[in-house]
């Protein structure tokens, strides 16, 4: 099976490319600009994939929030033109998409039917994007997932690991989410896309915890002694609203479940190149 996975250069699509045991073919913006429809036909007829993972994404949640229309070009245009070109196949897409498509207003976790309400450009645009590839392309997986990170590439675990010489460090504790390690997401995509049981899927480290709880952790793995002082979202405002809970979980059957966030967290130290 030959899987076009866009977004190469992304932590997702390096997992990707590391996991998958089929033919890969991964391509990142310069190589195929997914919001481009002329282009996506020409990669299509070139590379004749069996099934496809948007894995590309404008991932800025602040700067969407003033950049609004390159944000839905990548989040919702881009994968529409991936959901038309895959319909038009007769082949499955995987659209990658996030927690942020949440009001994170409860205060339990979130299963695939739960209603969407998206505060923020961001995860509107994302949305958009689902809504796109599900009345596009009948045969569709959207994976939403969160707080993703991997030993590639930019994400907070490696900017906390970046602030470890500072006399403390000040990190909210009031907002909630599932941490996910890049490649145990890649081998949940793997799995159902085995499976073609298509519809929406939550794919996110199993359990929930805070920023702050989130880098406690990490520095006693790393036996850094900085102290981490808990914060509100208040003393660390942000252009975008950001969920204050959006922990997911899994009701869709298959159950596809990854690790406790926690193994993620020792897989990424593990991982560093300290």
């Amino acid at each position: 099976m030959k899987v076009l996975v866009t977004g190469a250069n992304g932590q997702l699509g390096a997992a990707l490319q590391r996991v998958l045991s089929h033919d890969v073919v991964a391509l990142d913006r310069n190589e195929m600009d997914i919001t481009d429809w002329n282009v996506v036909q020409q990669v299509f007829v070139r590379v004749k994939p069996d099934v496809v993972i948007n894995a590309a994404a404008f991932t800025q949640v602040d700067v969407a929030e003033e950049e609004k229309t390159p944000a839905y070009q990548i989040n919702a245009l881009g994968a529409r033109n991936l959901a038309l070109a895959t319909a038009a196949l007769e082949i499955p897409i995987v659209q990658v998409s996030t927690d942020y498509v949440f009001d994170g207003l409860g205060h339990k976790p979130l299963h695939e039917y739960d209603v969407p309400n998206p505060r923020s450009v961001y995860g509107a645009s994302k949305l958009a994007g689902e809504q796109a590839v599900t009345s596009l392309n009948p045969q569709h997986f959207i994976v939403r997932t969160a707080w993703l990170f991997h030993v590639h590439g930019n994400n907070f675990l490696k900017t906390m690991c970046g602030l470890a010489d500072r006399p403390e460090v000040r990190v909210v504790s009031d907002q909630f989410g599932s941490p996910t390690f890049a490649p145990h997401l890649a081998q949940a995509i793997e799995q159902l896309i085995e499976t073609q049981a298509y519809g929406v899927y939550h794919c996110a480290g199993r359990g929930g915890a805070s920023w702050y709880e989130l880098t406690k952790h990490l520095y006693a793995l790393l036996k850094i002694k900085t102290p981490v002082v808990p914060v509100s979202t208040a003393e660390f405002p942000r252009p975008a609203e950001r969920p204050r809970y959006s922990v997911l979980t899994t009701i869709q059957e298959p159950r596809i479940v990854l690790p406790p966030w926690q193994e993620g967290v020792e897989s990424f130290v593990i991982g560093l190149d300290l």
